[in-house]
């Protein structure tokens, strides 16, 4: 027993080596963990390094915050938006989508995340978005949809350039990123916004371990799915196929960036598998990182996070740069 203690403490100090070290530009994927067992056990002793997930807003940026985009229902639902003091001209703008099983979760969830990319020259916003209980699909879509029609209205005030608007989530907010970016001509999910007339279209997409087909079997019997649309999927299979982001799928839909991880046990890494072939083969801009070894919410670690972020920076480089 003991010699397996040993043995067990021995090969977590060279997942350590790996995980605990600065990740740089140009080397492979940080190397993760044969089993959700041993990243837990090197987590409670100490090898992995989690984000500040409530960083200080640094002085060079402009914090506005509670703004309001739509009410509906009685409910004010609001967002957050972050960018440079000194602008210069209009800035690409990057809008995060918190995640939580379409239940829970906060649009400050994402700091880090906005104030990075706000000091690198975008506009940063992060949305809140009905949740369940009482909020069953397609509420968090329409919301979501009108939170880009809201601010593309109100880019000039934002100095936010309206014609290069990115959606980025993580998990449910994967799905929700996906959804409103690959529907962006279905009439159906506008909702009630307050800028019917502007459009929803964005110009790319950025999706962390989010669920994009919701008919798998892996999804017809999760309960956070069923949850999500109230309804069994025998009773109703056509709903479990509208609610799907893959079922909008066309030739032109935005350049997609995919990170997952392959002992993710919630949303099974096949999600993005199937995803990223069918982006393929429809001709697509996509690139994906398939992460083995990490679970779901990867980029809680520290060193994914960086890795995440650096390969989120050189795809937007690409499809929506930063005015210099």
């Amino acid at each position: 027993m003991i010699k397996k203690h040993i043995t067990l403490l021995a090969l977590l100090s060279l997942f350590a080596c790996a995980c605990t070290r600065h990740w740089q530009p140009g080397e492979k994927t940080p190397s993760g963990y044969a089993n959700n067992t041993l990243l837990k056990a090197a987590y409670f002793l100490g090898f992995i390094k989690l984000v500040d997930k409530n960083p200080p807003v640094p002085n060079e940026l402009i914090e506005t915050k509670s703004i309001s985009y739509k009410t509906i229902d009685s409910i004010s639902l609001k967002l957050d938006i972050y960018r440079k003091k000194e602008m210069g001209r209009p800035a690409p703008l990057l809008i995060f989508i918190h995640g939580g099983g379409w239940r829970k979760g906060q649009r400050e969830d994402y700091l880090l995340y906005l104030i990075d990319f706000a000091k690198r020259g975008y506009v940063t916003a992060s949305i809140s978005y009905r949740l369940l209980p009482g909020a069953k699909f397609p509420a968090a879509v329409e919301d979501v949809k009108c939170a880009v029609r809201w601010l593309r209205l109100h880019a000039g005030e934002f100095d936010i350039d309206p014609g290069k608007i990115a959606l980025i989530g993580g998990s449910a907010g994967g799905h929700l990123a996906t959804f409103v970016g690959y529907s962006a001509d279905e009439s159906r999910f506008d909702g009630q916004c307050t800028a019917d007339s502007v459009s929803s279209r964005v110009q790319a997409v950025i999706n962390l371990y989010g669920p994009t087909d919701l008919t798998t079997e892996y999804a017809q019997t999760h309960p956070t799915i069923t949850a999500f649309l109230e309804t069994p999927y025998v009773d109703n299979p056509q709903l479990y196929i509208e609610a799907s982001p893959v079922h909008y799928l066309s030739a032109d839909d935005p350049p997609t960036l995919i990170f997952h991880g392959t002992i993710d046990e919630l949303v099974p890494v096949s999600q993005s598998d199937s995803l990223y072939q069918r982006l393929q083969n429809m001709g697509i801009p996509v690139e994906y990182h398939r992460m083995q070894g990490w679970p779901h919410t990867l980029d809680l670690v520290q060193v994914i996070n960086v890795y995440c972020q650096y390969h989120m920076t050189k795809f937007l480089s690409k499809y929506l740069p930063v005015p210099y």
